[in-house]
């Protein structure tokens, strides 16, 4: 049976990447305390890893969206579920993504967030899926430039399974998969990847 993933992120090379993001950020925003806001759920393994690397008196906030239905999605427009906690008026914001793709739902999520007058917006991404993009994005901070491929793992899933898996794979047989969704529970249990 070939394989159906493949480890495209090690833990470790993850680790590393945030951890210098991390750095980056504190030295760009030295004197500041900036919010860092996600959307759920995906994003929240990164944004948890990326708070504890960033030396600075941050604050975090979540937000959770939904499409309205295939027109709308493919203009990016999306229903809000769950609104921040805070006024952003006045403060430094940092959009923290797991992954941009065609950049549609990003571009319209950042045009309500710059509504509501922060100080600055920008937007961190562990995955740059740049490659597929629609509409053209100012990312400030990237973890990596991602292919073209379908990605699961920290944070990011197959019909909500896989978000645990600390390294991040790439799925080399999404049809293998859709007709088995636990084809992976081997591959990614006890015996899996490990540190890369």
């Amino acid at each position: 049976m070939p394989e159906i993933a493949s480890v495209l992120y090690g833990r470790e090379e993850i680790r590393r990447r945030v951890d210098e993001l991390g750095r980056t950020i504190t030295a760009d925003y030295e004197g500041r305390a900036p919010v860092l806001l996600t959307v759920l759920r995906g994003g929240a393994w990164f944004l948890a890893d990326l708070f504890r690397a960033v030396a600075l008196p941050v604050a975090v906030d979540f937000m959770s969206i939904s499409g309205y239905g295939a027109a709308e999605e493919s203009r990016g427009r999306v229903r809000i579920l769950k609104d921040l906690d805070r006024d952003i008026g006045g403060r430094d914001v940092i959009v923290v993504e797991d992954i941009v793709d065609t950049g549609l739902t990003l571009s319209y999520l950042l045009g309500v967030l710059g509504s509501r007058e922060p100080a600055s917006i920008e937007v961190c991404t562990l995955l740059d899926k740049s490659v597929r993009r629609i509409v053209p994005l100012d990312l400030r901070y990237v973890g990596f430039d991602c292919p073209d491929r379908f990605v699961i793992g920290y944070g990011l899933d197959f019909h909500e399974r896989y978000r645990h898996v600390p390294d991040i794979l790439a799925v080399d047989d999404v049809g293998a998969l859709e007709a088995d969704p636990d084809a992976l529970v081997r591959l990614v249990s006890g015996d899996g990847p490990g540190d890369r």
